[in-house]
């Protein structure tokens, strides 16, 4: 077993099931301490347990929160910070698509305060500790679905009209639009970000909502979706491989870079929805990045 990851540490959200756990096994599996993000402890502390027995690692930790609650992602970040001095790694996974429109403790829908502010803040809040551990790497998932996406800036949080697939398209493009942002404020930092745009998974993706459909479009996924360990292999590449430790600012798919859509490289787009988020998320926009 080859231990490229040895002495990196990387955190991971949404790392209980699907794309997640099976890049936390993998990065687990080539020496890395891997922090797990988890909405249930129970739950958790089991896949910590299972991916320590698995890899053979036993630097496998388990953190609380849940992610649609931005007092929740503020109180995971400073408690990662207490117990671990350096991050190498994060990987944006944890994200949904809700059947009705719902909302979170701070009054945002769901869908793009969970698939898109989420990213947004934990990765700011984090970015001191990426840049002085540099070389590090951030990983947003994204998705296919980012090509049909539009932003509405008019109404970011679907109050005039709900559409779960709409809202969910929208999300996964600001994942784009957020990543290419990011790649671009992060050039000389030693810190790069790329995105995954993983595909059909077979996975409990969609299965918790409160609407009906939320407990039959996973089947669907089932049916279609490739392993979960397929996508997670290009997360694993992604946060590894040293071939790619200078490359920033780019998506991928089955292992190789892929186009994304003409609306993901609108600039203005880019850095309009950078402000809404840094407002939205009660950060101010300072030196460049996103403050406290």
């Amino acid at each position: 077993m080859t231990l490229a990851m040895q002495g990196k540490v990387a955190l991971i959200t949404g790392a209980t099931s699907g794309i997640g756990r099976a890049s936390a096994a993998g990065l687990a599996r080539l020496g890395a301490s891997v922090v797990l993000v988890a909405r249930n402890q129970e739950k958790g502390v089991a896949v910590r347990d299972a991916i320590r027995a698995e890899s053979g690692n036993p630097r496998v930790d388990v953190l609380v929160a849940d992610l649609s609650s931005q007092q929740a992602i503020r109180e995971l970040a400073a408690e990662f910070q207490q117990r671990y001095q350096q991050l190498h790694v994060l990987v944006n996974n944890a994200g949904g698509i809700f059947f009705r429109r719902e909302t979170t403790v701070d009054g945002l829908e769901l869908t793009f305060a969970l698939n898109h502010l989420a990213y947004f803040l934990l990765t700011n809040l984090l970015l001191d500790t990426l840049k002085a551990s540099a070389p590090a790497r951030i990983i947003n998932i994204s998705s296919q679905a980012e090509a049909s996406g539009r932003i509405n800036f008019d109404d970011l949080q679907a109050t005039r009209g709900y559409g779960a697939f709409p809202v969910y398209a929208q999300s996964k493009l600001a994942n784009m639009l957020f990543t290419y942002e990011l790649a671009r404020r992060l050039v000389g930092s030693g810190v790069t970000v790329n995105a995954v745009r993983p595909g059909p998974v077979a996975t409990n993706f969609g299965g918790s909502g409160r609407s009906w459909l939320n407990q039959f479009f996973p089947l669907i996924f089932r049916v279609i979706g490739r392993p979960p360990e397929d996508a997670a292999r290009t997360v694993v590449m992604l946060a590894s491989a040293p071939e790619l430790a200078g490359v920033s600012g780019k998506a991928f798919y089955d292992e190789r870079e892929q186009p994304t859509s003409a609306r993901s490289h609108d600039v203005a787009a880019q850095q309009r929805l950078w402000q809404v988020s840094a407002a939205l998320t009660g950060l101010s926009v300072a030196a460049g990045l996103a403050t406290v």
